[in-house]
């Protein structure tokens, strides 16, 4: 394992070393220390390679990550797992606004709350919150699945697209365009192998689904996976 000390050889280096790793690196273990609450720590990595950071960080942490396994043992800033393509980013506390914002792919677990924005635009990312998210969640999102073991804000799920949201809670109120609907055998699957992924103990029957109505854009479904 490489261990990487931020406070003492900043984050430049931090991610021009990440950087550097490709696919037939032999340094796969990564273990950064004193992160400190830095911004965008473990950016733009596309190499697969496990990544540790000891702390809380600030936004953008792991960011268009493709390929790498980004643990962060602490809570994130805003927009952590921004637009990822790949790979999987879990977070041990909680997470600011707009986490996995536009995420492509991949697999994003916070074990903890979520902030308002939660999914913003998710084109296909997977996300798993532990606890609650905040208002406006998965608003224009366009695919992928958003599940929610605690409670959701207000709004959830404005100006749906494909999407599909699971809520174990209460939902405060649901946005525009997305309505419940019924759980069928295969999001049930979808469902029990999110949270079996993630590590979270949970029944899918306990989970009601949510999505879009349909009725606020002008594409044919059958074309939904090309966007």
């Amino acid at each position: 394992m490489q261990t990487f000390d931020l406070a003492s050889e900043g984050l430049r280096k931090l991610n021009q070393t990440l950087h550097a790793q490709n696919a037939n690196t032999n340094q796969t273990e990564w273990n950064i220390v004193n992160p400190k609450g830095s911004h965008a720590i473990a950016v733009g990595l596309d190499a697969p390679i496990s990544v540790t950071v000891n702390g809380s960080t600030g936004y953008y942490c792991a960011g268009m990550n493709q390929q790498a396994d980004v643990h962060i043992k602490g809570s994130a800033g805003p927009g952590v797992a921004e637009n990822m393509i790949s790979g999987s980013v879990i977070v041990d506390g909680d997470a600011s606004q707009y986490a996995g914002a536009t995420g492509h792919g991949g697999l994003l677990v916070i074990k903890g709350n979520a902030s308002s924005r939660c999914g913003i635009s998710m084109k296909g990312i997977d996300i798993v919150v532990g606890g609650n998210v905040g208002h406006m969640s998965a608003f224009m999102a366009q695919s992928g699945n958003l599940v929610v073991c605690g409670d959701a804000g207000d709004a959830l799920g404005d100006s749906l697209y494909e999407a599909r949201l699971f809520v174990r809670g209460k939902v405060k109120s649901l946005g525009a365009d997305c309505i419940e609907k019924e759980m069928r055998p295969e999001h049930l699957k979808i469902l029990a192998d999110l949270l079996e992924r993630a590590g979270i103990d949970s029944k899918p029957e306990e989970f009601r689904r949510y999505g879009s109505a349909r009725q606020l854009y002008n594409f044919h479904v059958d074309n939904a996976a090309a966007y």
